[in-house]
């Protein structure tokens, strides 16, 4: 790690509505703009110029996001941008390669983050048979290329992860949620949308209502004398909704960070890997430990921890195979409770490690990681400066 390691500062995120409320009528460019201009106002006082502007997006409109929702924010023609796309991890890739251009001296100043509107998503059309469908390829044909959801349930098989531990993880999820919320600890970190100030997910939950929710990927098991009986783990209970949301920081040099005077996080690994398709959930355990590796730490240096909560037999499966402490993992809540925004929750993840970073005295790095569809996995190590 050298002076010139790049800092995240000015960490900000819209609410996290479920798709078909709060944002119903929002497009993309609408979500991400207000977080950006947010944040572009937070660093203004540094006298630098916005070099680019990265976003992270997965399926909105096309074209270019970032360039759309800078000239919406505000930012001024001469402002350009780029958007990214690694599904579920876009906006923490978007992040790293801003942290990238930072460090080699191509920028100074660059926002970046991550925006997503499930509830506005266009519908997308095959030409050669007229079929709709809701996603891309994450493999092409020859590969597994399960959804997400089957994925989790295979997953969770495949793990020996039991309905039991993933109604546990997503009950302390919306307990967690619940208790910031109520204690204020997303107030500095959430930029208001149209009177939208709160995340609209987190509800009141107990074990005898999670354990009412039927399997949602359950697949027909022949039993006895040819009876077909369905079993299954992953439910609508301890899975994450479909969202909308944005989030957004500033990436610079550390002393701009210093000259600012803001809280920051130092950049000080960060990791992309890739495995089976067919277990895509499993894609943050190998980045994380190549992250890890890079920043010569293990598992037990880390003081926080943020995995976006797509599935808690996701979530489970990488705790359990990086031996992380799960007491440090998604501790004011996860995915599973906000909402999973696909491509704004990688930089989510960054906005809650800022926030909880500045709120404590642990000086200990922290870990930011994504599973993502395909079979991929992307993470990043920071630390606090003061």
């Amino acid at each position: 790690m050298t002076s010139t390691a790049p800092v995240i500062v000015a960490a900000r995120r819209t609410p996290i509505g479920t798709a078909g409320r709060g944002f119903a009528r929002h497009s993309v460019d609408a979500l991400a703009a207000p977080v950006l201009a947010a944040v572009a106002g937070s660093v203004a006082s540094s006298g630098l110029p916005v070099d680019d502007v990265v976003l992270g997006n997965c399926m909105g409109p096309g074209g270019d996001l970032a360039r759309v929702a800078a000239l919406r924010a505000g930012l001024g023609t001469s402002v350009p941008g780029v958007t990214v796309d690694r599904q579920c991890g876009s906006g923490l890739d978007a992040v790293m390669q801003a942290a990238a251009r930072v460090s080699s001296g191509d920028a100074r100043l660059v926002l970046a983050g991550g925006a997503e509107s499930a509830s506005t998503a266009p519908h997308r059309v095959w030409p050669d048979t007229g079929a709709r469908y809701a996603r891309a390829p994450f493999a092409p044909v020859g590969f597994a290329d399960p959804d997400m959801g089957p994925a989790a349930e295979h997953l969770a098989r495949v793990r020996d992860i039991s309905r039991a531990r993933q109604d546990a993880w997503a009950l302390r999820s919306h307990a967690a949620a619940l208790r910031a919320r109520s204690a204020g600890a997303f107030d500095a970190e959430l930029v208001a949308v149209d009177a939208v100030d709160s995340d609209d997910r987190p509800r009141a939950m107990s074990a005898e209502v999670l354990a009412r929710f039927a399997p949602a990927f359950a697949i027909d098991d022949l039993a006895g004398e040819g009876a077909a009986t369905p079993r299954g783990t992953v439910t609508a209970g301890n899975s994450c909704g479909f969202s909308d949301g944005a989030a957004a920081m500033a990436v610079t040099l550390p002393e701009v960070a210093r000259e600012l005077g803001l809280p920051g996080l130092r950049v000080r690994a960060s990791a992309v890997a890739a495995g089976d398709p067919a277990l895509p959930g499993i894609g943050a355990a190998p980045a994380a430990a190549r992250a890890l590796e890079r920043a010569g730490l293990t598992a037990r240096d880390l003081g926080a921890v943020e995995i976006t909560e797509a599935f808690a037999a996701q979530v489970i499966a990488v705790v359990d195979e990086l031996g992380l402490d799960e007491a440090i993992v998604n501790a004011d809540g996860g995915a599973i409770a906000l909402g999973h925004p696909w491509g704004a929750s990688g930089a989510v993840l960054l906005v809650r490690l800022a926030a909880r970073l500045a709120a404590s005295d642990d000086d200990r790095p922290a870990l930011a990681a994504c599973s993502i569809g395909g079979g991929q996995g992307i993470a990043m190590i920071v630390e606090r400066v003061a």
